[in-house]
């Protein structure tokens, strides 16, 4: 199951033609949710409406989670926690306003002041949400520190509709890990398959008691990544534009490969795909003649 970029209601509502554009999809990548966030009840349930008739999603997910500043300022994301009342009135208002199931996703409060991932889940399953994912840190983490897995369990406990784990999934074992310990119906995964999308294969396998497939050797890594930049290149339309947004990527798919470093400093000036793939093709050169590729 995907779920979308996270878009904003407000500029869903007001038309915003860069809004609109984070909502396309094709069908193979059904089942798939658009996720929106906001702190206007009323503008989520407009946002919820229009991206149900519109683009027609499997679901609408809400996010109560994002820890960025410029969202939290405005009361979005992990902002809304701050006022679980507020988190009740959006779930209800998005609930209302789609006849999709609608889900949402949560860290386990602001701080440690208003930790209590419990009463927050309690909140949006009364609301009528169907499905809430938990990444178990509050905003103030942010990224920092381990993901409190033994929330997840509590969650899962307390609540009756099904719950998704997320946080610190870097690993097949990690997935296979948190399905035990906490019981959840469900594996979210995000940071963790940045450059490493085999990282859902091997979870796959883990949770279904098989051996895990071996990360790829550099040439199977880059053979990937190219095909990962040509699909974006595709999807995003200015070459250019999408080969500069690709280089956060290529960073993540070259992390720790020997003389690494190296490779990046000039991979993050490429504007082409036929750069990357000159570059990439050399170092494989290279560290084949030096026989140090995996």
């Amino acid at each position: 199951m995907v779920v979308s970029e996270f878009v904003s209601a407000d500029g869903l509502c007001r038309g915003n033609e860069k809004t609109h554009k984070y909502l396309r999809f094709d069908d193979d990548e059904r089942p798939i949710g658009i996720q929106i966030f906001g702190s206007d009840p009323s503008m989520m349930a407009d946002a919820a409406a229009l991206v149900s008739e519109t683009y027609a999603p499997d679901f609408v997910d809400i996010n109560f989670g994002c820890p960025v500043k410029k969202v939290v300022k405005r009361n979005g994301g992990s902002g809304c926690l701050r006022d679980l009342t507020l988190v009740g009135k959006i779930t209800r208002a998005v609930v209302d306003a789609t006849p999709l199931p609608v889900t949402a996703k949560t860290r386990s409060g602001f701080d440690e002041g208003t930790r209590d991932p419990v009463r927050i889940g309690l909140q949006i399953q009364e609301a009528g949400a169907r499905m809430v994912t938990l990444h178990p840190r509050t905003r103030a983490d942010m990224y920092g520190g381990s993901a409190r897995w033994s929330e997840i369990a509590d969650l899962v406990e307390a609540l009756q509709i099904p719950v998704v784990g997320n946080g610190d999934i870097r690993s097949g074992a990690d997935a296979r890990g948190m399905k035990d310990k906490t019981g959840c119906h469900g594996i979210m995964m995000a940071r963790g398959t940045h450059g490493a999308p085999w990282l859902f294969s091997q979870a796959r396998a883990a949770l279904a008691g098989q051996a895990i497939p071996p990360a790829p050797g550099i040439p199977e890594r880059f053979r990937v990544c190219l095909r990962h930049a040509r699909n974006a290149i595709d999807f995003g339309g200015d070459p250019i534009r999408a080969t500069m947004e690709f280089r956060k990527h290529l960073g993540w798919y070259t992390k720790g490969i020997p003389g690494g470093k190296r490779l990046r400093e000039e991979l993050f000036q490429v504007t082409s795909l036929d750069r990357m793939e000159e570059l990439l093709r050399g170092y494989l050169a290279g560290h084949e003649r030096g026989g140090s590729v995996g």
